[in-house]
């Protein structure tokens, strides 16, 4: 079935894109960046951080404009969006405030500010020594890799990201998941000497049969044979040597195709 195209104006230019899309994802195909902390292509979008806020009005809403969330909204024919002005501006600044009073010591947070003008809350800031800005995407890649091995807990200004009666979560696979998606680098982990530690856990990693290199957790690998249905054999080979061996597969099968063909020649 063909998408329908959405014809839209972002910015006081015309754009397409396709029914279902989001003015964020339609925003970024068309080159125009809009900030954003709690967004990753690859769970579905909650608007968590509000950071990602534009304006939006139609000329069918008699001058009726209002904020959205970029990462929430869906485009719609003749809709006409402003990503960057003075009402935009000063909702971002109200949320990275509010962000920097939470988080004084982030560093990625004080960045973004800075970008926006904010260089200091104007708010009391928090006592609780944190970078986490409760995106929830650590919780959310988690429950997506089928493990939810982390959640969140408390309420209000005491609610933050965590593990099971503050002990190493017995479902964590090691796979650094909610690690490496966390936008303020929150989350630490270490590998050294193949062993990855995260959670208060210590996995071995299992080796590249290739080149050696550590790959995965063990736990992370009889983890996803099982739910994938594959061998254990297939995740004890890294991307790069994989890669190389598919090259090599196919220069092999290239060279047999044109002796093959000299040959009837």
């Amino acid at each position: 079935m063909t998408e329908k195209t959405i014809n839209l104006e972002i910015n006081g230019r015309a754009y397409q894109s396709r029914e279902g899309k989001t003015i964020l994802e339609a925003a970024r195909e068309a080159g125009i960046q809009i900030p954003t902390l709690c967004h990753s292509d690859a769970l579905e979008d909650v608007g968590a951080c509000r950071l990602c806020v534009v304006e939006i009005t139609h000329d069918d809403w008699k001058g009726w404009k209002g904020l959205v969330t970029a990462c929430l909204y869906p485009v719609e024919e003749g809709l006409e969006v402003t990503t960057d002005n003075a009402e935009v501006q000063r909702a971002r600044k109200t949320v990275l405030d509010l962000l920097l009073a939470r988080c004084p010591t982030s560093d990625v947070i004080r960045r973004l500010a800075a970008e926006y003008g904010v260089t200091q809350t104007s708010y009391k800031p928090s006592d609780l020594k944190t970078t986490c800005i409760l995106c929830g995407l650590c919780v959310r890649v988690c429950e997506a890799k089928g493990a939810s091995a982390i959640g969140t807990a408390g309420r209000g200004i005491q609610k933050r990201i965590a593990i099971p009666f503050k002990q190493p979560p017995p479902d964590c696979i090691g796979c650094a998941s909610c690690a490496h998606i966390c936008p303020t680098n929150t989350i630490k982990f270490e590998d050294k000497d193949g062993v990855r530690k995260i959670w208060g856990h210590t996995f071995e990693m299992v080796r590249c049969t290739a080149c050696g290199q550590p790959i995965m957790p063990e736990v992370q690998m009889e983890f996803e044979a099982k739910r994938s249905g594959l061998s254990p054999e297939y995740f004890t080979i890294c991307p790069d040597c994989s890669q190389a061996k598919t090259v090599e597969t196919l220069g092999k099968a290239f060279d047999l195709e044109s002796a093959e063909t000299r040959s009837s020649s």
